[in-house]
């Protein structure tokens, strides 16, 4: 009986998480928080698919940023010195991605995990190493500029808004995903492969899919990220921000969306929030990281599971104190009426 008035609560929740994200730039005091708030839109994007394979599947994949690479470099290539149209393009690098991951995926996911681990951060090195020896098509070393979208997605706002929708829409796919077989099959790869196997789960089949579909986010969270650089370098795809990836879910929590979200924010946000004391930013980084390892090992959606095992312990040892004088009436009156 609780579940529905909780499940209406929560997509209550999200429906006003969302409606505030779209009306940020109404009430943003600056420029730069809209540009901040369309990088959070840009990273979750690749993260709600990363989402699956590390926290839901428990891959380690820390190569992503790889098939970010791919998917800003497709971009900038097809709608900037192609010509094609940004948004026809914006499809292409979506399948472009998705096949990528495919092709990643066949090979490394039959390693085990730290096998698997090191497969996605060798492709991601292959990506830098082509990007910089490719002149003629990426521009080296001296990187290549994107285009815009157009109107009315040229300026700030319209090109947020554009991404705040599609990073809604990804996180829509995405809850929907795990609350399916597909979901529970997630979960049951990730906690034993062999009970997994047992119950009739394609592992394989399932992971690679899983995998493609992160592929497929990758390239569109590239593209719009070109967009939003506007000029990209293989300097721009380094090793670090694919580490960052990873750790956002990390912090945020296996088998859960609200929290690597959680997780992507902080994060992002962090370097400008401690701006004052920027020689400090690697440290406050570490600490963060740190101390969520120690005391929160499940991630910050561990404190939801905290505070609700607290509420049910609460109620459970709550005394009941009955009512004498009532109970001595009413024991009374049945005699009288017998």
């Amino acid at each position: 009986m609780n579940a529905i008035p909780k499940r209406r609560a929560g997509m209550g929740a999200s429906l006003a998480a969302a409606l505030i994200a779209l009306s940020l730039p109404l009430w943003a005091p600056n420029p730069y928080l809209v540009h901040l708030a369309t990088l959070i839109a840009v990273y979750w994007i690749l993260i709600a698919g990363l989402d699956l394979v590390v926290g839901y599947m428990g891959l380690l994949s820390v190569g992503h940023v790889g098939l970010l690479a791919i998917g800003a470099y497709g971009y900038a290539i097809l709608a900037g010195t192609v010509g094609l149209d940004p948004m026809l393009t914006l499809v292409a690098v979506c399948v472009l991605g998705g096949v990528c991951g495919f092709l990643l995926g066949l090979p490394a996911l039959r390693l085990p995990g730290f096998y698997f681990a090191m497969a996605t951060l060798a492709f991601s090195l292959m990506v830098g190493e082509f990007s910089l020896a490719q002149g003629d098509l990426t521009g080296g070393g001296a990187g290549i500029s994107a285009p815009m979208f157009g109107a009315p997605f040229d300026t700030p706002d319209g090109f947020y808004w554009f991404t705040a929708g599609v990073a809604i829409v990804v996180t829509w796919v995405t809850w929907n995903v795990v609350r399916t077989m597909w979901g529970r099959g997630m979960i049951a790869l990730r906690d034993s492969e062999v009970a997994a196997a047992a119950c009739g789960v394609p592992m394989y089949r399932v992971r690679l899919i899983v995998f493609t579909f992160s592929g497929v986010t990758a390239g569109l969270a590239g593209a719009l990220f070109a967009t939003l650089q506007s000029y990209i370098t293989p300097e721009t795809f380094v090793f670090e921000l694919g580490l960052f990836f990873f750790i956002c879910i990390v912090i945020g929590g296996r088998g859960s969306i609200a929290g690597p979200l959680f997780g992507t924010v902080v994060l992002t946000a962090l370097p400008e929030l401690v701006a004052p004391l920027a020689r400090f930013g690697q440290l406050f980084y570490g600490l963060l990281l740190l101390a969520i390892v120690l005391l929160l090992p499940e991630g910050l959606g561990q404190l939801h599971a905290v505070f609700s095992k607290k509420r049910k312990e609460k109620h459970a040892h709550a005394a009941l104190t009955p009512d004498l004088d009532v109970l001595k009436a009413a024991i009374l009156a049945n005699r009288e009426a017998a």
